[in-house]
């Protein structure tokens, strides 16, 4: 499973050899460690997250001139514009190479060297996390904490799980399912205080991730013992208070609904919560297709989850006339769908199964 010897060999030595990296990352768990594991491997680089649209394009023209890379490493990021690429690589910008690591539905482009485990098999489908922990795993095992938050946080439990139980059996006692651990272990809550510590201003967020990167062992967030852990939590425990709330209207809509087949939930907020709220949801009520979206300006921010059908095709197929888009994995997908186009987009989509 994930990448051959000779690719995880390949990223190792792009990483060496850079002396300016500079890494885009999806604002998530996984692009948040694998951006750490492999900073923390070559001791140097800056990021930047990768927020809103997933999808790396000239809107990040002026962060990679002004950092100035020789080689620039795009994470857990599903979509890459040519004509980004075609820019930084021309002689006013004078970055030698992209290597991009994801595990979204492969794409093709000139120019990028290009790692996802889905080329060799649309099954093979680890997280970015688990393949950059893999890529580093031989002299960095002392990193397997982080890893482990980013892995399991995008719903994946890794064949070297048993080495985590064996070193921390309090944050997870025993193997499970990666949604267990996520909704019912410690490890599942760092998972949350991660990715609520990249929600607000984008000076906080990066102000948290300074404080991660001087975190050595996972405990020092849970327990709050160091300086940077207490930093972190407290930015959690604030976001958190508002996501509780919002957990609880939605379980009372789904409880009130007559509609068991499919759970429509929109909500008003300055956080994005929608990616956290289907997860937990799908996890409450495993035999519902779940549509859980944020007002924003004049759409709803869109995240689709299901257990036992594929929800991304007939998202596909309910975009056709509407103001809108979509993307991402079979099971787990997200999107935006203009506020005037909603409710034909939800008959549509309710169609397709």
């Amino acid at each position: 499973m994930g990448l051959t010897a000779s690719e995880y060999k390949n990223i190792r030595d792009e990483l060496l050899a850079s002396e300016t990296p500079f890494f885009l990352f999806h604002d998530d768990p996984d692009g948040l460690t694998s951006f750490l594991l492999l900073k923390r491997f070559i001791g140097k680089g800056r990021g930047m997250m990768v927020k809103a649209e997933p999808n790396v394009n000239d809107r990040f023209l002026a962060a990679v001139k002004s950092n100035k890379p020789d080689t620039v490493f795009v994470l857990d990021v599903a979509l890459m514009q040519q004509s980004f690429v075609d820019t930084i690589k021309s002689h006013t910008f004078g970055v030698k190479n992209i290597v991009w690591i994801d595990h979204h539905q492969p794409v093709s482009l000139n120019g990028v060297q290009y790692f996802n485990p889905r080329i060799h098999s649309p099954k093979n489908n680890p997280p970015a996390s688990y393949l950059c922990y893999k890529t580093v795993a031989a002299e960095r095992k002392e990193d397997l904490w982080l890893a482990m938050i980013g892995i399991v946080s995008d719903w994946h439990m890794p064949e070297f799980a048993e080495e985590y139980i064996k070193e921390y059996p309090d944050l997870l006692p025993k193997r499970m399912t990666a949604e267990e651990a996520l909704f019912t272990t410690p490890l599942g809550k760092l998972g949350r205080i991660l990715s609520f510590m990249l929600k607000g201003p984008t000076s906080e967020a990066h102000a948290c991730i300074r404080a991660l990167e001087k975190i050595k062992d996972p405990h020092e967030i849970l327990e709050r013992t160091t300086g940077p852990g207490k930093f972190i939590h407290n930015k959690f425990k604030a976001i958190n208070n508002e996501y509780e709330k919002l957990l609880v209207a939605a379980k009372e809509a789904a409880n009130a609904s007559s509609d068991k087949k499919f759970l429509i939930y929109t909500y008003k907020s300055q956080q994005s919560f929608s990616g956290d709220l289907a997860n937990e949801l799908l996890f409450l009520y495993p035999d519902r297709i779940l549509v859980v979206g944020r007002e924003r300006q004049e759409a709803y921010m869109l995240s689709f989850r299901a257990r036992n059908v594929p929800v991304l095709p007939g998202l596909k197929k309910a975009l056709v006339g509407i103001d809108g888009y979509g993307g991402g994995h079979e099971n787990a997908c997200g999107g935006s769908v203009n506020k005037n186009d909603f409710e034909k987009f939800v008959e549509q989509f309710k169609a397709q199964f």
